[in-house]
């Protein structure tokens, strides 16, 4: 069974629901299966810790995680353009498996979601494939043949998934949300099929 990783950091709960629906396009592909990790919180205070495992949702990934997956899509709430602490500090650790050439040749996409129209998901999109391209990843993203990316009147670009969740994050995914993010997933785990044959 080949696998994708399916990997978030979610604070309101946008990118959580955005994970699931990745995942559904990922496992609506014959032979493929998706396995859906987070990142914990990041703080300030050098002692803090979070608890070894998550009191809900998805367990922590582990770099062990990354190097045996046929694919990755990686998901971030937008943090001023950019993706947000706990997924950078993540990547950041991630040196052991550049140093291996661990993710050479697999496919990634990414996705996200901001409070507002133009809260900066291109540019958290375009961001988080830059640590991608480093490890030697191949982009995927949505072409413009999916009829939600030209239908959206919310998230939705082709550079990945994503979502506007409302000042408050209190909206739900639009059904051409939802579309692209099944979307996303589904070329992806084609993607590391063919790949991989």
């Amino acid at each position: 069974m080949t696998e994708i990783l399916v990997l978030y950091y979610s604070q309101g709960g946008a990118v959580r629901d955005m994970s699931q629906s990745i995942a559904r396009g990922v496992e609506s592909v014959p032979g493929v299966k998706a396995r859906i990790r987070t990142v914990p919180k990041v703080s300030a205070n050098c002692e803090a810790t979070e608890s070894e495992v998550p009191s809900t949702g998805a367990p922590y990934v582990e770099l062990q995680d990354l190097e045996d997956c046929a694919g990755l899509a990686l998901g971030s709430p937008t943090r001023f353009g950019n993706m947000a602490a706990p997924m950078k500090y993540f990547l950041d650790g991630t040196t052991s498996l550049w140093l291996k050439g661990a993710l050479i040749g697999k496919p990634a996409a990414v996705f996200t979601s901001s409070g507002s129209m133009h809260g900066g998901n291109e540019t958290t999109l375009l961001t988080m494939m830059l640590p991608l391209m480093h490890h030697g990843m191949l982009l995927v993203g949505l072409p413009y043949s999916e009829p939600a990316l030209g239908n959206t009147t919310t998230g939705g670009t082709p550079y990945g998934a994503s979502h506007i969740g409302g000042a408050m994050d209190d909206k739900p995914l639009s059904d051409d949300e939802k579309k692209l993010c099944i979307a996303l997933g589904k070329r992806l785990a084609e993607t590391a099929l063919k790949l991989s044959a």
